[in-house]
Order: structure tokens, then sequence, then C-alpha cells
């Protein structure tokens, strides 16, 4: 999702997207059947699919003013600072005091933006991850019963005990294929579904205080 920025934690980095991995995947065969074992990366299923691609899409849209208004405030912090260096002897001590009042304003400004986009960003992935990954546990669910596999462990999830895994064994496309027909997407009439979006400029972190 909108992620790659190390101010809005994770998605994610939506990518985005801060994704959260499967609990408790398992298929059910037949007890006597050998153990038929897959893998499958959770965290690049989710934003793989068509509505994960459709959900990074509207979250760049949602959150880009508030990126904007917090680069434009970085820009600010960055000229104060120029000047403060440009006329470092040739400012008054009220001018300089002055500048430095409002590199000090401007950078609490910043800091709280980051806070509140981080949050609110952070929350808004949160759903759109809870909503896909429990119809997607679904879908896993019925595919795993189907092809007989007694279990299904996430490579993605922290702490995961998979050391290695084949290339035959890994079924995340197949997993994101039928989700896709599962739960075809809500577009315009005729209207291809949504390419994935470039990844969102990061919010701009916190400005070093001018300095006299």
């Amino acid at each position: 999702m909108i992620v790659n920025s190390r101010n809005l934690g994770t998605l994610a980095a939506l990518a985005l997207f801060c994704l959260a991995p499967a609990r408790g995947i398992h298929a059910q065969a037949a007890a006597s059947a050998p153990s038929k074992i897959a893998v499958i990366n959770i965290r690049n299923a989710i934003v793989a699919t068509a509505e994960g691609k459709q959900a990074q899409a509207q979250l760049q849209s949602q959150f880009a003013p508030k990126q904007n208004e917090l680069q434009n405030l970085q820009k600010q912090i960055e000229e104060l600072q120029r000047k403060m260096t440009d006329g470092a002897r040739t400012l008054s001590d009220d001018e300089k005091a002055k500048l430095q009042r409002e590199g000090e304003l401007l950078s609490r400004r910043l800091q709280r933006g980051n806070d509140d986009l981080n949050e609110e960003l952070n929350a808004a992935q949160g759903e759109i991850v809870d909503g896909i990954g429990r119809k997607m546990l679904e879908v896993l669910d019925r595919y795993s019963r189907e092809n007989g596999y007694t279990a299904v462990l996430d490579t993605s999830a922290q702490g995961s005990p998979v050391v290695y895994g084949s290339s035959q064994s890994d079924i995340t496309q197949e997993i994101v294929r039928l989700f896709d027909q599962a739960y075809p997407i809500k577009s315009a009439a005729g209207a291809a579904a949504p390419a994935a979006p470039k990844p969102a400029s990061p919010a701009p972190a916190p400005a070093k205080k001018p300095t006299p």
C-alpha cells in the first residue's frame, strides 16, 4: 500500500502498505493420508489482489493532501534554515530570535502532523487488511480442503518457522487468482481494473530546529 515511507510506519508501507500475518491457517485431510503442506506469503497475497491494489489507490488519493501539506511545512523549515545560515553575520539578534521561534513552531506542527498522519493511515490500513484477510482465509480454507493440504504455513508471519519452501509448494499466486475470481472489485461498467499505483511520496521527517 502506501509503503516505503519511514514516517508512515510500515504498508506499507500501502505498502503501501504494516500487514498482519494470517493466524490458524489449516486444511483438513483424511488422517490416513500423507501430510501435504503448502506455503503462502499472506502479506504479498493481500497487496497483489485487485481489491488490494484498488485500496492502495484509494489510500494514496485520500492522504495525498495531508502529505503535500507536510511537505510544504518541510520546505518552509528549510527556507528558514537557509535564511539563518545566509544571515548569520548580517541579521540582528532580534531577527535571529524571530526566525528561531518561527522554526520551532513549524517543527512542532510538522511533528504533530506526521504523528496524526501515521495514526490515521495505520487505522485505515488495518481496516482494509482485516477485510481482505478474512475473505482470503475463506478462499484459502476452501482451496486447501479441495486439494488435500494438511497445513499451510505463512512465510510472511513474524517468527515464521519456515526455513525453506519449494516454488512448487508456494500457493500465493494461486490464492490471489482465486480471490480475484471470488471477489471481483466494483468498478464502472466496462472499466478495467485499476493498475497498481506508484508509491506515494513519503511524509517528510521533522527537520532540525534552526540554530542561530
